[in-house]
């Protein structure tokens, strides 16, 4: 009887500790897996060139300008990223001349915030939002290329993009600082820039925007010493030119050689509008030059304004957020751009005479694919030397094919 109940005992509590068990294993967390050596970031490359041919008719046929074609830019190069950086290197051909395009270190902690380390395109104004390529005229404005407001230079670059708000922040050198070196120079050129834009509506077909930029830059100068060994600073200066809107023939139209320069200010402000298929672009330049010796200032002044319209394929204009500009159009849309603009660099209290010039423009674009644009613009450009001088001009007829990637 005493061995029957201790054998019922044992079987009552075993059972008890099975359930016991069953209920824990039911209830307890699922087992944790050993997790793995956490993933490293891989190193990704992306090659980019791209291949332009231009062909351009002019009359009057005189005067430098000939009727030709010409290969004005191959480029080759590529962007390598490894987690939070990047890498760029972009190597240019063009009339002849091989160059450096953009040659940087890129690093970015998080969505909304960005730098750049190098030689590029620092932010200021409209224009930096598009590549040289890829200006909607087909052509650069001579506003922008008179002031080098989208030149590029070796410093340091910040972006700001979240919501509403971009904002570009610049310590650059003097882009000559890439072709001469600081013995060469007597003393650096440097300066800050930034781009700020209000951005309240941005969404595709609807876009408002609105910014400012401003520029300081100390003069730009040369040893012109030839004793080895011993560096003399020539006075400061600043060269502004820019040639006939052409990348066929390369004929000067304005040039504004700046002596006795201390440093350069300038500001820009710019707006964009777009409904639906139509949008309008504006950007205007001032420029003084402080100098020394009791020399008046330098000021010029310039602007352009673009009506652009989506005739086939895309119905809205799209917009581009990390640009602070509008995106380009999808493949297969046919887009027209209407633009004018005028570059007044004379300046009579200063004595230089840089010229003044007027741009009518009408350039048709056809966004073939994701790689190839085909463009076809007419312009009728005119340069006077002075105010007392006589108006130079020309109509241009110029075609482009561009392959990018």
């Amino acid at each position: 009887m005493k061995k029957l109940f201790l054998s019922a005992a044992s079987l009552l509590l075993m059972t008890t500790g099975l359930k016991s068990f069953a209920q824990d294993a039911a209830t307890a967390p699922p087992p944790q897996e050993v997790a793995p050596e956490a993933s490293k970031p891989k190193l990704t490359f992306k090659p980019a060139g791209r291949i332009l041919f231009d062909g351009a008719l002019f009359a009057p046929n005189k005067n430098g300008f000939s009727d030709g074609v010409a290969l004005p830019d191959i480029r080759l190069g590529g962007t390598a990223t490894y987690g939070k950086f990047s890498a760029k290197l972009d190597i240019g051909y063009g009339m002849s001349k091989l160059s450096l395009k953009d040659v940087y270190i890129g690093f970015k902690p998080n969505e909304y915030n960005s730098f750049k380390l190098g030689y590029f395109v620092h932010q200021f104004g409209l224009n930096a939002a598009t590549s040289s390529s890829m200006k909607p005229t087909m052509i650069a404005p001579t506003s922008d290329t008179f002031f080098n407001a989208t030149g590029r230079n070796l410093g340091l670059g910040y972006l700001y993009d979240k919501g509403q708000f971009f904002l570009g922040a610049s310590l650059f050198a003097s882009s000559q600082s890439l072709s001469l070196t600081p013995g060469q120079q007597g003393k650096i050129s440097v300066g800050a820039m930034e781009r700020f834009v209000w951005r309240p509506i941005r969404s595709d077909g609807n876009v408002v925007q609105i910014g400012i930029s401003t520029w300081y830059q100390s003069a730009e100068h040369l040893d012109d010493n030839d004793t080895p060994g011993e560096v003399h600073t020539s006075p400061g200066f600043f060269n502004f030119s820019a040639n006939f809107p052409t990348k066929v023939n390369n004929v000067s139209m304005l040039q504004a050689t700046v002596t006795n320069a201390k440093a350069v200010f300038k500001m820009s402000p710019e707006l964009i509008l777009a409904k639906d298929r139509f949008a309008l672009e504006g950007q205007y330049y001032f420029m003084n030059v402080d100098r020394k010796n009791g020399l008046h200032s330098y000021n010029a002044h310039g602007g352009y304004a673009s009506l652009r319209a989506l005739i086939l394929g895309d119905s809205k204009y799209g917009y581009s957020h990390g640009d602070a500009g509008l995106a380009t159009p999808s493949p297969k849309t046919l887009e027209c751009v209407i633009g004018y603009d005028i570059t007044d660099a004379y300046d009579r209290k200063a004595g230089i005479a840089g010229g003044i010039s007027n741009d009518y423009s009408v350039t048709f674009n056809y966004y073939l694919n994701k790689y190839i644009i085909c463009r076809l613009r007419y312009n009728y450009t005119t340069d006077r030397l002075a105010s007392f001088a006589p108006n130079r001009h020309v109509n241009m007829i110029q075609a482009r094919v561009m392959f990018k990637f």
